[in-house]
């Protein structure tokens, strides 16, 4: 099943999904900074603009509709201005709000970001810490008991505030189960008792369910997988999917292999919520009765869509259609990717390249490729033009133009960026891009690379990866060319 086909689905299904958590108001306050304040050194913003839009559980309620399902809210929030706006703003995503309840003298918990030139200078939070009152609890018991015979999903988001404590949890492990239960939670070993088909801990939290780090990178991967057990007895969830910012995920089911996603490295603008539009693709499309790594697959696309804009994270499904059917080309300018990089700089991301005429894909290039995705944050495989592979490999190569070699090397999992060269070595294109690590395969040494001293110039390291006997692009093509001809 495709991307394609999930979407199909999902809008044949329009899944039924209830979402119960903490409901709470996200406010963006964006302007420009030209002075200090004269009565502290603190920075005078003159806002420019404003913007409330729901976060926390809103904001999974408010991707669930935009996605295609049919969306119940379930909770408390203040009888207050803040709680107002986000009932409206609710209302106009197409959320049905009568379960979410206005609570006299309580507050609706508000997270209100000053952002100067697309940077958050400071976060105000405004929280409601107290108990919430019995009577609320009950309804809210009392509404979703009714409710979960006709939901295809429930969706809890549990972000450690005062609602969902260990009686409401009890309580609620107590009511007829619904068709699919997914649980994001800050502490997911709180909600085993109502065995979750489908939990999706963030590497924190994932740590904190096992007592120990992960790692850092693609080690993380690994680590998870090992830990795959253990996550799913110490949370009592089914199926767990470890998410792991730009590295992307790891889904771990029992009785069949890990599977993974990749992350687009596209740089993360600032945005909040990715984590929501996950939850919500995942669940709608698994509510629709995609198979659980289709729906993760889907999943990942929508939280790529997501972090590239501003302000708290939404991706609609007529987005996801878009995005899924685009066939667009897989290369990237070396100028546009040089801006790219930049950012990814500027966010602390370890920059990795490595180049190479890449015509006939075997293991050896995989190896490779692998090995160098883990010596940083982001790989950039540099590919040499087809008049390039001409002049290095001599007559009748490459034996695939460099459209399809892109294609491929795009499609791999641990490859973020393929540009494309011209000239005979990579030098002008290391120059530019200035890679922190340059990595090239085994059968090299760095005496034998041109490149090797334009990476050092420019302040990066030169690492040979590991040698993968026998196998060889022009051994590989004079065998295929002798099977033929026999």
């Amino acid at each position: 099943m495709t991307p394609l086909d999930s979407i199909a689905r999902i809008r044949a299904q329009q899944p039924r999904i209830a979402v119960l958590g903490d409901f709470l108001l996200d406010r963006w306050w964006h302007g420009t900074v030209d002075r200090v304040a004269r009565e502290a050194p603190a920075p005078v913003v003159e806002l420019a603009g404003a913007s409330d839009l729901p976060g926390g559980a809103a904001n999974t309620a408010r991707n669930l509709s935009a996605l295609g399902a049919r969306v119940r809210a379930f909770g408390a929030i203040g009888a207050d201005e803040p709680g107002d706006r986000l009932r409206e703003r609710l209302t106009e995503a197409d959320v049905d709000v009568r379960a979410l309840q206005r609570v006299a003298g309580a507050r609706t918990t508000t997270k209100a970001r000053v952002s100067v030139a697309d940077q958050v200078l400071i976060r105000l939070d405004d929280t409601q810490r107290e108990p919430w009152p019995d009577r609320v609890r009950q309804q809210l018991l009392d509404d979703l008991a009714e409710a979960l015979a006709e939901c295809d999903a429930l969706v809890i988001c549990d972000y450690g505030a005062a609602l969902l404590d260990d009686t409401m949890i009890a309580a609620l492990a107590a009511l007829p189960r619904a068709a699919l239960i997914v649980v994001d939670a800050h502490d997911p070993a709180r909600w085993a008792a109502l065995r979750p088909d489908v939990i999706t801990p963030n590497a924190g939290e994932t740590e904190r369910l096992l007592g120990e780090r992960l790692g850092s990178g693609e080690d993380r991967v690994d680590a998870a997988i090992a830990a795959g057990d253990a996550l799913r007895r110490r949370s009592g969830a089914q199926s767990v999917v470890v998410t792991l910012d730009r590295t992307g995920t790891v889904l771990l089911t029992p009785d069949a292999p890990p599977h993974r996603t990749r992350a687009h490295a596209a740089p993360e603008q600032q945005a909040s919520g990715a984590g929501d539009v996950f939850v919500s693709a995942l669940s709608v499309a698994r509510a629709a009765g995609c198979a659980l790594p289709r729906a993760v697959d889907l999943a990942q696309l929508a939280a790529d869509i997501a972090v590239e804009r501003t302000g708290t994270c939404r991706c609609s499904l007529d987005e996801l259609e878009l995005r899924a059917s685009a066939a667009p080309d897989p290369q990237v300018s070396v100028a546009d990717l040089a801006e790219r990089l930049d950012v990814h700089r500027r966010a602390g991301d370890r920059i990795v390249f490595t180049n190479g005429c890449f015509d006939v894909l075997h293991r050896g290039h995989t190896a490779s490729l692998k090995q160098a995705r883990r010596l940083g944050d982001v790989l950039v495989v540099a590919l040499n033009s087809d008049d390039s592979a001409r002049r290095l490999k001599g007559p009748g190569r490459p034996v695939n133009g460099v459209r399809d070699r892109a294609n491929v090397l795009a499609a791999l999992s641990c490859v973020d960026y393929v540009t494309v060269f011209d000239d005979d070595t990579a030098c002008a294109t290391i120059r530019e891009l200035r890679p922190d690590v340059y990595a090239k395969g085994g059968d090299y040494t760095p005496e034998m690379l041109e490149e090797a001293a334009e990476v050092r110039r420019a302040g990066g390291e030169v690492v040979i990866l590991d040698y993968v006997p026998d196998h060889s692009t022009t051994e590989l093509i004079d065998r295929l060319r002798t099977t033929a001809e026999a």
